[in-house]
């Protein structure tokens, strides 16, 4: 019986589970309804925010295109306003006759609306009314030129003014935006002056730099081509060029043409004009050599546009703009690419400093607001590799060209060498130079060539030189008076083209290096060390002056024959390897931040803080 019992207790089912697993069931369904809800409302937030996206894009797109019509009526303004000036001045002219009448032949005016004639003497009435006239036309001409003026001052105050990717502010000038200094800090970033996209880190500050004096032994300026003067001149090197023959019609001071704003007084043989931009070719150099310049791609962009480079074979241009990075087909001007880093947040700005392709064209660089260097895969459209090291914004970035190596320049006062492989790198650092002026951030770097050597400009007006592979300094070359800004190596590697805030470049011979002894390391590798003398091996031979503003950028042709520069004058000029600027460009209405020739084609690519990027064509004999 109680085996029985047994068996029977354990036959017997726990109560109420029919009634748990109704429970269990109902959950999971609420939990699944719920999830259903959650997931169709993320659709249509995403929905939203791609149809709001889509929106702000378009109204971008719509903004620009107002602003390009507003440039081109500008420019038909300015040629309607000089027409009926020179109208104004005949007419001037004229009446100046018509109250002289003694310095007229024959008897009298024939013609005149007057209707008065006899022995070249007005009668005293018609010579009143004729001088009420004058005096009347006098006022208008004054009247609307009192209303113009103060129009044309307020779209200058209240217009984009200037963007540069990296800048030392000083106290505001004539009430610009910004913070007071930067020693002891980081390089705050540039903006448009009031751009929907400045922000309270120092967008629309001025640009400024330390001005020190400081000039280099022996500088030259003397127009002898980008070599050295001496017993054994480099292979490349041409004859210094002829005196100029000056054109019939040129301004009466030599350098005039480069102070030109608006083209309609110049000769028609000594310019070209385009919708919204124009180029004055120097009335000095005749033949000329750069003999035409063309536009022949817009590329509008969102926001400021702070960097430019052509892929090695000339096919792609990559432009860096406020968190992404775009790829054109050179040849259309379509866009093929947008790199964004979806993981780098959204709020705030990150501007993109610097892109470089690779050699091989398969990877682009970038170095950004936030202190990382990102290599994209460009098929793949991901990030390959993260480069962290540096302790502020990173302003520039070259590859070796073996592609093995990237240099990159910081505002932390240090340039480093990293291997693309591993993701080591060799910092170059600036150190605490007691004979350094000021702020030391480098604010551009470039490597040699033959990749032995890493060339960086600072803020403090030098120019170093370290090895490459030891992290050893080479040389310090000073001359400039104010920040450089940009710095590249000839393709010889025999010298150095430098950009400044002193508004001039500097051909730097450099073809020493190598062949003198070097003292040592200088920071130590650790950035703690301080400068130590070296072995002069480089100096200054040729100056680069015609800018009228800061230089930002500078690049060198693939042959070698030209260095371009772009300027916060918002102009582009062409300098032959003498020196002599044959050619200034005006195709941006704002700072032309950064410039890049094309190494396979006679193209040039402009990036400006007026939101475009633009491809020009050149022509040389």
């Amino acid at each position: 019986m109680s085996g029985s019992a047994i068996y029977n207790h354990r036959t017997l089912q726990p109560t109420g589970s029919a009634h748990g697993h109704t429970r269990l069931g109902d959950a999971l369904e609420t939990i699944k309804q719920e999830y259903d809800l959650a997931a169709t409302e993320l659709v249509q937030a995403r929905t939203l925010r791609d149809e709001y996206e889509g929106k702000v894009t378009s109204q971008i797109n719509e903004l620009n295109i107002i602003r390009q019509s507003l440039y081109e009526l500008e420019a038909q303004h300015g040629k309607v306003r000089h027409q009926y000036e020179e109208e104004i001045a005949h007419l001037r002219a004229e009446l100046h006759a018509l109250r002289h009448p003694q310095a007229l032949p024959g008897p009298g005016i024939h013609g005149s609306s007057f209707g008065e004639s006899g022995p070249g003497y007005f009668r005293g009435g018609e010579r009143e009314r004729v001088r009420g006239r004058e005096l009347e036309r006098d006022r208008d001409t004054d009247r609307e030129r009192g209303e113009r003026d103060p129009k044309r001052l307020k779209m200058k105050a209240g217009g984009a003014e200037h963007f540069s990717p990296l800048v030392k502010t000083l106290p505001p000038v004539q009430g610009a935006g910004g913070p007071p200094g930067h020693n002891g800090g980081p390089l705050p970033s540039i903006g448009v002056v009031n751009s929907p996209h400045a922000s309270a880190r120092g967008i629309d500050g001025p640009l400024r730099g330390p001005a020190t004096d400081i000039r280099a032994p022996g500088e030259v300026a003397v127009a002898r081509g980008l070599v050295v003067p001496g017993d054994s001149p480099h292979p490349h090197a041409r004859a210094p060029i002829e005196a100029p023959h000056p054109h019939p019609h040129a301004p009466a001071s030599p350098d005039d043409w480069l102070d030109s704003t608006d083209p309609t007084g110049i000769p028609a043989d000594l310019k070209k004009e385009g919708s919204d931009w124009f180029a004055v070719f120097s009335p000095r150099v005749r033949p000329r050599a750069l003999t035409d310049v063309g536009l022949v791609h817009t590329l509008m962009h969102a926001t400021v546009v702070c960097c430019v480079q052509f892929s090695a074979d000339g096919k792609f241009l990559a432009t860096g703009c406020n968190r992404t990075a775009q790829i054109y087909d050179v040849k259309t001007g379509v866009k093929t690419c947008v790199l964004v880093d979806d993981g780098a947040g959204n709020s705030g700005d990150l501007y993109i400093r610097s892109v470089r392709f690779s050699p091989d064209g398969r990877y682009l660089a970038t170095g950004a607001e936030d202190k990382q260097i990102r290599i994209w895969d460009i098929a793949k459209k991901r990030i390959r590799n993260v480069f962290e090291g540096h302790q502020q914004e990173i302003y520039s970035l070259d590859f070796s060209r073996d592609g093995r190596r990237l240099v990159s320049g910081s505002g932390d006062r240090t340039a480093r060498v990293w291997d693309m492989d591993t993701g080591v790198c060799t910092v170059l650092a600036v150190g605490e130079a007691a004979d350094s002026a000021g702020d030391a951030g480098v604010t551009s770097v470039a490597m040699s060539p033959d990749g032995r050597y890493v060339a960086a400009g600072s803020l403090d007006t030098v120019v170093r030189i370290w090895d490459a592979q030891t992290g050893v300094l080479v040389e310090r070359l000073r001359g400039h008076r104010d920040s450089v800004y940009s710095v590249v190596f000839t393709p010889d590697g025999r010298g150095i083209v430098s950009g400044s805030l002193d508004k001039t470049l500097k051909y730097w011979d450099v073809s020493g290096l190598g062949t003198s002894k070097v003292a040592k390391k200088e920071g130590g590798g650790n950035g703690n060390g301080k400068d130590t003398a070296v072995e002069k091996v480089g100096q200054c031979t040729m100056n680069f002056a015609g800018h009228k503003d800061y230089v930002l950028s500078v690049a060198v042709s693939h042959d070698g024959q030209w260095v371009v520069s772009g300027s916060k004058d918002r102009g582009v000029q062409f300098w032959d390897r003498a020196g002599v600027v044959q050619c200034k460009l005006q195709g941006h209405k704002n700072s032309v931040i950064s410039i890049d020739l094309n190494p396979t084609n006679p193209l040039l690519a402009t990036g400006s803080g007026d939101n475009l990027a633009r491809i020009w064509s050149y022509s040389t004999v």
